[in-house]
């Protein structure tokens, strides 16, 4: 029997919940792997969305950025390239809110991705844990190496990388692409100095931060900016993976006292300090116009990188089991608010 595609479905501008019915078995184009997904990650993006009608162009759409599960069928250009081929145990990130067409949502039991943003995973890694880490590691990545935000050097296949003398501030560090953007830097041999709660300090320093602060903590930025200068580095800037003008009034004295450049999560991003240089990214961007970033990050580093165990899918997701009917409620618990966690639904 052939298999069939279900997904979860927006039928409107700001629908809820998600109708889960029949979907067509999707064929990849050229550039792309069809993943038949075991897990599906839920991102504030997702309930934003479906509260605000933003983005999206067209409806009924499949929302999800973040899938992992096994390669089923690829493209023709996939095919001869050998890098990627059916059987593969994968994770990816979706473009739907790129493409606006359904095939590329993560919401459903098969998903077509472009193969620049797909990665293998080693056995040792659950498609649950897996499923946390695309959208981040997009984000984290064109924060932190495009040429208009900070353009630090990019990481290559050597996962032990020299020290580059260079140290970046990353704002949001127990967030999910903080938590990608401090590894993905210090896989690319940076410095890496963040903020989060007092309560995540240590899990986030144990993703290879030299140290973290307490953002709550009245005198943050002078101890910030006294660590920097103490590490005899050369500060590039700030990756804001909150992006909140809350966040940018918070880091800001250390941009006035180090000076620097700036790449924010957020589009357009208020209250950024007067005469800073940098941009906003948006995460498909590795895979399309600045595919030298994706190409470092997705196909060189990643790869080996998780083998290696050097870098982790963190945060650890929250698994909620039974399939494509529980992402409506994986979109509510995640507009609930998580702390340094990713809901995960397993299909």
């Amino acid at each position: 029997m052939s298999p069939t595609n279900t997904a979860a479905w927006i039928t409107a501008a700001k629908a809820s919940p998600l109708e889960v019915k029949e979907a067509e078995l999707w064929t990849p184009g050229p550039n792309d792997v069809l993943i038949k997904n075991h897990a599906v990650a839920i991102n504030p993006v997702d309930w934003k969305i479906q509260t605000t009608g933003m983005f999206l162009q067209k409806y009924p759409m499949v929302l999800g950025t973040d899938v992992a599960g096994e390669v089923v069928d690829v493209g023709e250009n996939v095919k001869k390239e050998g890098k990627l081929q059916k059987g593969d145990r994968v994770l990816g990130h979706a473009f739907s809110l790129m493409t606006n067409a359904p095939k590329d949502g993560g919401f459903q039991h098969y998903t077509t991705c472009t193969s620049l943003a797909v990665s293998k995973i080693p056995s040792s890694l659950s498609y649950t844990s897996a499923a946390v880490l695309p959208l981040s590691l997009s984000t984290a990545a064109a924060v932190l190496f495009k040429r208009e935000t900070l353009g630090l050097a990019l990481p290559t296949s050597n996962t032990s990388p020299k020290p580059s003398g260079k140290s970046v501030l990353v704002w949001g560090g127990s967030s999910s692409v903080g938590a990608s953007a401090i590894q993905l830097a210090v896989g690319a041999g940076h410095t890496v100095f963040s903020v989060s709660s007092s309560r995540n300090i240590a899990a986030v320093k144990e993703l290879g931060a030299s140290e973290v602060f307490d953002y709550n903590s009245s005198g943050v930025a002078d101890d910030i900016i006294s660590a920097i200068q103490s590490s005899g580095t050369e500060f590039v800037g700030v990756a804001d993976c909150i992006g909140t003008p809350d966040a940018a009034a918070a880091w800001t004295p250390v941009y006035k006292k180090l000076g620097g450049r700036y790449g924010s999560v957020m589009p357009e991003p208020k209250g950024l300090p007067e005469g800073i240089e940098g941009a906003f990214v948006f995460a498909p961007s590795v895979a399309t116009q600045d595919r030298y970033v994706g190409e470092a990050v997705w196909e060189q580093y990643v790869p080996k990188a998780l083998e290696e165990g050097k870098l982790k899918a963190k945060p650890d997701p929250i698994v909620i089991k039974s399939g494509l009917e529980k992402v409506q409620e994986g979109i509510d618990k995640c507009k609930q608010g998580v702390s340094f966690a990713k809901v995960v639904v397993e299909l």
